[in-house]
């Protein structure tokens, strides 16, 4: 799209309570390699008292994707077709999104406007999204990785999603959560069935450069937001609160610095920290004292030529809980206030 504005995108109409919710599994066919935990988000959905429909191949497991190129693009329209579907949520990421693009109808997309939602590699189709289809859609809990969780939600990630969907007005302050965690509990073991995960105290934001800045929230998982380099679904993010989310580098581990460092590269070498106006580092998955410093000097040595703030520990992303964002809305992060507004 040519001349593309974070403020044509289109907002869809709000979730509603007796909506129904469809399911898709875009990426990873991890709905049907653990069906408990699939049914788990349903149930939640359903108690907060939505209906839940799953697509025709959202409990697929076809390798490391839940089915064809072909099949999770038909998905895809049908459910954004379906007039009794008011809501779009994803069964989780995983990295194979970009194979569904060349198969997508985005004038269909664009003339059914839904709630859209997602996370990890669910960010290539936030971007194409936004960039062919003119949707404004919402970074936030997948079916089975969030709404999945034993012995329900955890309730902030609840709190937020109802917030942010079930309300026409801004979002306001996000506030950080009072606890987190990343625990991981194996799931073909159901190891996630026996109680609840540990939780940690959250000490709060912390500033890695200090001042204040406003723009269109947008970003996306690493790598997936390095797919689209090039593409025509790429996203310019000048003047952005851009934010990164930093995910597992494998089941129970945290990607590994030496990969995180070369995917920080690719976004160096596109313009993106030169070009923003505010950064947002997301907790990652599984990251100790040791990592985090690591993580502030590679962020340093890539953004050190500019002076806009950086805000760490947001909840957005692979720890429990998270936000639910809409994608392109006003944001607003100051140091001084300690603050991160959506307006």
């Amino acid at each position: 799209m040519e001349h593309f504005h974070f403020d044509q995108l289109i907002y869809p109409p709000c979730l509603q309570v007796g909506d129904t919710i469809g399911i898709i599994s875009p990426s990873a066919g991890l709905a049907g390699l653990f069906p408990h935990r699939a049914e788990q988000g349903a149930r939640m959905l359903e108690e907060m008292g939505f209906h839940v429909r799953f697509s025709s191949h959202a409990r697929d497991c076809d390798g490391w994707a839940a089915s064809s190129a072909e099949n999770r693009a038909k998905d895809i329209h049908d459910m954004f077709t379906s007039e009794d579907v008011s809501a779009i949520i994803c069964a989780i990421g995983g990295n194979h999104s970009n194979q569904v693009l060349k198969y997508l109808d985005f004038d269909l997309i664009k003339n059914h406007p839904k709630i859209f939602l997602g996370y990890s590699d669910i960010t290539v189709l936030h971007y194409a999204f936004a960039s062919q289809a003119n949707l404004r859609t919402y970074y936030g809990p997948c079916l089975i990785s969030e709404f999945g969780e034993h012995p329900s939600v955890l309730p902030y990630t609840e709190a937020s999603f109802k917030k942010t969907l079930m309300n026409r007005g801004p979002v306001g302050e996000i506030e950080a959560p009072t606890e987190w965690t990343d625990e991981f509990l194996d799931w073909f073991n159901k190891e996630d069935t026996k109680g609840p995960r540990k939780m940690n105290p959250h000490h709060g934001y912390e500033w890695w450069r200090s001042g204040n800045a406003s723009g269109p929230l947008w970003g996306g998982t690493i790598p997936s937001i390095n797919h689209l380099a090039g593409t025509k679904y790429w996203v310019d993010p000048t003047d952005t609160i851009f934010f990164i989310d930093i995910p597992e580098g494998g089941p129970g581990e945290y990607m590994p610095q030496s990969e995180l460092d070369s995917y920080l590269a690719d976004l160096d070498n596109l313009g993106v920290f030169k070009s923003i106006g505010g950064l947002i580092i997301g907790r990652p998955y599984r990251y100790g004292e040791n990592e985090i410093k690591v993580l502030r000097s590679m962020v340093d040595q890539y953004t050190n030529h500019y002076n806009y703030p950086i805000l760490y520990n947001a909840a957005i992303g692979h720890t429990s809980p998270i936000i639910t964002a809409p994608l392109g809305s006003n944001a607003r992060i100051d140091s001084s206030a300690n603050l991160f507004k959506l307006l």
